[in-house]
Protein backbone atom coordinates (compact mmCIF):
# COMPACT_ATOMS: atom_id res chain seq x y z
CA UNK A 1 0.00 0.00 0.00
CA UNK A 2 1.55 3.32 -1.01
CA UNK A 3 2.34 6.00 1.53
CA UNK A 4 0.09 9.01 1.12
CA UNK A 5 1.64 12.28 2.31
CA UNK A 6 -0.37 13.84 5.13
CA UNK A 7 -0.12 17.37 6.46
CA UNK A 8 0.79 15.97 9.90
CA UNK A 9 4.17 15.08 8.37
CA UNK A 10 4.94 18.67 7.36
CA UNK A 11 7.69 20.32 9.37
CA UNK A 12 6.85 23.74 7.95
CA UNK A 13 10.32 23.93 6.38
CA UNK A 14 9.61 23.81 2.66
CA UNK A 15 12.92 22.33 1.52
CA UNK A 16 12.84 19.59 4.17
CA UNK A 17 9.21 18.74 3.43
CA UNK A 18 10.06 18.46 -0.29
CA UNK A 19 12.96 16.13 0.52
CA UNK A 20 10.76 14.00 2.77
CA UNK A 21 8.16 13.76 0.02
CA UNK A 22 10.88 12.59 -2.38
CA UNK A 23 11.90 9.87 0.08
CA UNK A 24 8.25 8.81 0.29
CA UNK A 25 8.22 8.66 -3.53
CA UNK A 26 11.24 6.32 -3.44
CA UNK A 27 9.51 4.08 -0.91
CA UNK A 28 6.42 3.99 -3.13
CA UNK A 29 8.67 3.24 -6.13
CA UNK A 30 10.10 0.32 -4.14
CA UNK A 31 6.60 -1.02 -3.59
CA UNK A 32 5.88 -0.82 -7.33
CA UNK A 33 9.17 -2.53 -8.22
CA UNK A 34 8.43 -5.24 -5.68
CA UNK A 35 4.95 -5.78 -7.17
CA UNK A 36 6.55 -6.26 -10.61
CA UNK A 37 8.84 -8.97 -9.15
CA UNK A 38 11.77 -7.22 -10.82
CA UNK A 39 14.90 -7.79 -8.68
CA UNK A 40 17.00 -5.47 -10.83
CA UNK A 41 14.46 -2.65 -10.49
CA UNK A 42 14.16 -3.28 -6.73
CA UNK A 43 17.95 -3.03 -6.39
CA UNK A 44 18.05 0.20 -8.44
CA UNK A 45 15.33 1.82 -6.32
CA UNK A 46 17.07 0.78 -3.09
CA UNK A 47 20.36 2.28 -4.31
CA UNK A 48 18.65 5.54 -5.28
CA UNK A 49 16.77 5.65 -1.99
CA UNK A 50 19.90 5.09 0.08
CA UNK A 51 21.90 7.66 -1.90
CA UNK A 52 19.18 10.31 -1.67
CA UNK A 53 18.52 9.61 2.02
CA UNK A 54 22.22 9.98 2.88
CA UNK A 55 22.30 13.32 1.06
CA UNK A 56 19.14 14.38 2.89
CA UNK A 57 20.62 13.42 6.25
CA UNK A 58 23.81 15.37 5.50
CA UNK A 59 21.79 18.40 4.46
CA UNK A 60 19.53 18.18 7.50
CA UNK A 61 22.44 17.74 9.92
CA UNK A 62 24.31 20.74 8.45
CA UNK A 63 21.15 22.81 8.74
CA UNK A 64 20.64 21.72 12.37
CA UNK A 65 24.24 22.48 13.23
CA UNK A 66 23.91 25.96 11.76
CA UNK A 67 20.67 26.45 13.72
CA UNK A 68 22.38 25.42 16.96
CA UNK A 69 19.89 22.61 17.52
CA UNK A 70 20.63 21.29 21.00
CA UNK A 71 19.72 17.68 20.20
CA UNK A 72 21.87 17.41 17.06
CA UNK A 73 24.08 14.59 18.40
CA UNK A 74 21.18 12.26 19.23
CA UNK A 75 19.50 13.17 15.94
CA UNK A 76 22.67 12.25 14.03
CA UNK A 77 22.84 8.96 15.96
CA UNK A 78 19.31 8.10 14.81
CA UNK A 79 20.39 8.78 11.22
CA UNK A 80 23.53 6.62 11.65
CA UNK A 81 21.51 3.72 13.04
CA UNK A 82 19.08 3.99 10.14
CA UNK A 83 21.87 3.93 7.55
CA UNK A 84 23.43 0.94 9.32
CA UNK A 85 20.12 -0.89 9.23
CA UNK A 86 19.51 -0.16 5.55
CA UNK A 87 23.09 -1.19 4.74
CA UNK A 88 22.44 -4.55 6.39
CA UNK A 89 19.46 -4.98 4.08
CA UNK A 90 21.58 -4.21 1.02
CA UNK A 91 24.21 -6.74 2.11
CA UNK A 92 21.51 -9.37 2.53
CA UNK A 93 20.11 -8.50 -0.89
CA UNK A 94 23.57 -8.81 -2.44
CA UNK A 95 23.71 -12.35 -1.03
CA UNK A 96 20.49 -13.14 -2.88
CA UNK A 97 18.01 -12.80 -0.02
CA UNK A 98 14.53 -11.50 -0.75
CA UNK A 99 14.45 -8.39 1.40
CA UNK A 100 12.05 -6.11 -0.47
CA UNK A 101 8.96 -6.79 1.69
CA UNK A 102 10.83 -6.51 4.97
CA UNK A 103 12.73 -3.40 3.85
CA UNK A 104 9.59 -1.70 2.56
CA UNK A 105 7.80 -2.34 5.84
CA UNK A 106 10.72 -1.04 7.89
CA UNK A 107 11.08 2.08 5.72
CA UNK A 108 7.39 2.95 5.99
CA UNK A 109 7.32 2.61 9.76
CA UNK A 110 10.68 4.27 10.39
CA UNK A 111 10.22 7.21 8.06
CA UNK A 112 6.74 8.14 9.20
CA UNK A 113 7.75 7.90 12.86
CA UNK A 114 11.00 9.82 12.31
CA UNK A 115 9.34 12.68 10.43
CA UNK A 116 6.35 12.93 12.75
CA UNK A 117 8.51 12.93 15.88
CA UNK A 118 12.26 13.63 15.66
CA UNK A 119 12.09 15.97 12.66
CA UNK A 120 9.18 17.99 14.01
CA UNK A 121 11.22 18.58 17.17
CA UNK A 122 13.83 20.65 15.33
CA UNK A 123 11.48 22.64 13.12
CA UNK A 124 11.19 25.70 15.36
CA UNK A 125 14.96 26.01 15.84
CA UNK A 126 15.44 26.06 12.06
CA UNK A 127 12.54 28.45 11.47
CA UNK A 128 14.03 30.81 14.07
CA UNK A 129 17.40 30.66 12.30
CA UNK A 130 16.06 31.56 8.86
CA UNK A 131 13.55 34.16 10.06
CA UNK A 132 14.27 37.69 8.87
CA UNK A 133 15.86 39.87 11.53
CA UNK A 134 13.99 43.12 12.19
CA UNK A 135 16.12 46.11 11.13
CA UNK A 136 16.01 47.62 14.63
CA UNK A 137 17.42 44.41 16.17
CA UNK A 138 20.18 43.84 13.61
CA UNK A 139 22.83 46.16 15.14
CA UNK A 140 22.46 44.44 18.53
CA UNK A 141 23.25 41.03 17.07
CA UNK A 142 26.84 39.85 17.09
CA UNK A 143 26.13 37.55 14.15
CA UNK A 144 23.49 38.26 11.55
CA UNK A 145 21.00 35.56 10.75
CA UNK A 146 21.35 34.27 7.23
CA UNK A 147 18.31 34.81 5.01
CA UNK A 148 16.66 31.49 4.19
CA UNK A 149 17.45 31.77 0.49
CA UNK A 150 21.20 32.16 0.98
CA UNK A 151 21.80 29.58 3.66
CA UNK A 152 19.36 26.99 2.33
CA UNK A 153 20.50 27.52 -1.27
CA UNK A 154 24.12 27.04 -0.23
CA UNK A 155 23.34 23.78 1.55
CA UNK A 156 21.29 22.52 -1.38
CA UNK A 157 24.23 23.16 -3.69
CA UNK A 158 26.54 21.19 -1.40
CA UNK A 159 24.31 18.16 -0.94
CA UNK A 160 22.13 17.91 -4.06
CA UNK A 161 24.17 18.66 -7.16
Amino acid sequence: MPIIWESRLDTGIEVIDAQHRRIVDYINDLEQAKAKHDKHLVTDVIEQLVDYTQSHFGFEEAMLEEAGYKFLKPHKKVHELFIKRVTEFTVRAAKGEEIADELHSMLCKWLLNHIANEDRDYAQAVKDMVAPVPAAAAPALAIEKVPSGGFISGLLGRFFR
